[in-house]
């Protein structure tokens, strides 16, 4: 998705440019390029916020100023306001990953969304929170729910990424060598019982098929290599030539 399909953030009133750069870096981890900052403390550009984006430029060049937050997200058609807990006005409180399913629905509409921050110290006002389509709040410890600047965008923005995220929760790095197949590991395994059988660990017939079968239970349950079936081979080959010594 283009950078002109993404939510913009909006940090309103950053009191230090450090802050600034570590939610830029914290945005291009994620894919979000688009920065808009409501009169910030010490001003713009900030050498300071350079330094902490960590070669997070792009977003940092992109950014643009503005008075107030009302014109800042005039352009919008929704506005969500991140808060630490919901106040006493009549909106939806919606949870980060909610926030970004509704995103990802109004973006592919070509919609101007925007994901606002408050200041670090007091957040948003009352009047800023009534600009919002939604507030969004994360489940935390109720006890402690603090938040710096950068841990909330990155939180929004992480779950705006694995809205549309496809990478397969667990995978084995191979390397060089391929996946075993189900055959390789079945003829590793009669290999090990015939060496079992010969040193007497598989002696005795009448509980020898629940052995084998507990044991093939053992190596199933794993992932091996080719290079890893070799190997093992390899090492029942050596331990049976030193029981026949």
């Amino acid at each position: 998705m283009s950078a002109d399909n993404q939510p913009i953030v909006v940090l309103v009133e950053p009191q230090m440019g450090e802050n600034i750069g570590a939610c830029a870096r914290a945005m291009l981890n994620c894919g979000l390029e688009r920065m808009r900052i409501v009169k910030p403390r010490d001003g713009w550009p900030n050498p300071a916020a350079v330094a902490n984006a960590a070669g997070a430029d792009k977003v940092l060049d992109g950014v643009v100023l503005y008075d107030d937050l009302r014109e800042a997200v005039a352009d919008c058609q929704a506005v969500y306001v991140t808060i630490a807990w919901a106040q006493n006005q009549i909106k939806p409180v919606i949870t980060p990953r909610q926030l970004a399913n509704e995103t990802r629905v109004r973006c592919a509409e070509g919609q101007k969304v925007a994901f606002v921050f408050g200041r670090e110290r007091s957040g948003l006002h009352s009047d800023e929170i009534s600009l919002g389509t939604a507030i969004c709040t994360v489940p935390l410890n109720p006890d402690f729910a603090s938040l710096n600047l950068a841990q909330a965008v990155l939180l929004m923005a992480w779950e705006w990424l694995m809205a549309n995220d496809a990478t397969p929760p667990r995978v084995l790095v191979t390397n060089k060598t391929a996946p075993a197949t189900r055959g390789m590991l079945m003829n590793l395994l009669d290999h090990l019982n015939g060496a079992l059988i010969e040193s007497g660990f598989l002696g005795l017939p009448d509980k020898r098929p629940t052995m084998i079968r507990n044991i093939r239970n053992i190596f199933t349950r794993l992932d091996w290599t080719e290079q890893e079936i070799n190997t093992l081979h390899g090492m029942i080959v050596k331990l049976r030539g030193k029981g026949r010594g």
